[in-house]
């Protein structure tokens, strides 16, 4: 039972990683998709009564954004891994220029998401960490030690 925490800016990949490396293995929990904490939290709890490995894809900037995850994860026996989606903005930016719509997101968006991004740390209750880098459309995963 894994409870997976991913923590970056808009378009740093999150969703495409989740896609190519989780998505046969874990549910998506996304605010994007969802829209409201409310419907957020009927995920949760599924997910914690059924024992089913989920993903929180959202930004999750802050030690106090990750800290609700953390503490319901716990409470529920499942291990958390966070992956820390190295802030990469001119990238970022690049792949949010190729977005439409709703899912472009606003500069100063990813701005303020980049101001308050914490890097995270093990005391606050991850199990596993792990860094992601993006070089040329491939992902690059390594333990936190």
């Amino acid at each position: 039972m894994e409870c997976v925490i991913f923590i970056g800016i808009q378009a740093s990949g999150k969703s495409t990683f989740f896609k190519e490396r989780m998505f046969n293995s874990h549910i998506r929990i996304n605010l994007d998709m969802l829209k409201t904490r409310h419907r957020e939290m009927i995920y949760l709890e599924a997910s914690f009564q059924a024992k089913q490995p989920f993903v929180v894809d959202n930004t999750n900037p802050t030690a106090q954004d990750r800290s609700k995850y953390i503490f319901l994860a716990k409470e529920h026996k499942f291990r958390v891994a966070g992956y820390y989606f190295e802030p990469d903005f001119a990238e970022s930016m690049k792949r949010n220029e190729a977005r439409t719509g709703k899912d472009k997101v606003p500069e100063a968006g990813i701005r303020s998401v980049m101001k308050k991004l914490q890097v995270p740390a093990f005391s606050e209750g991850f199990d596993e960490l792990y860094r992601v880098r993006t070089e040329e459309g491939m992902f690059y995963v390594e333990a936190w030690i």
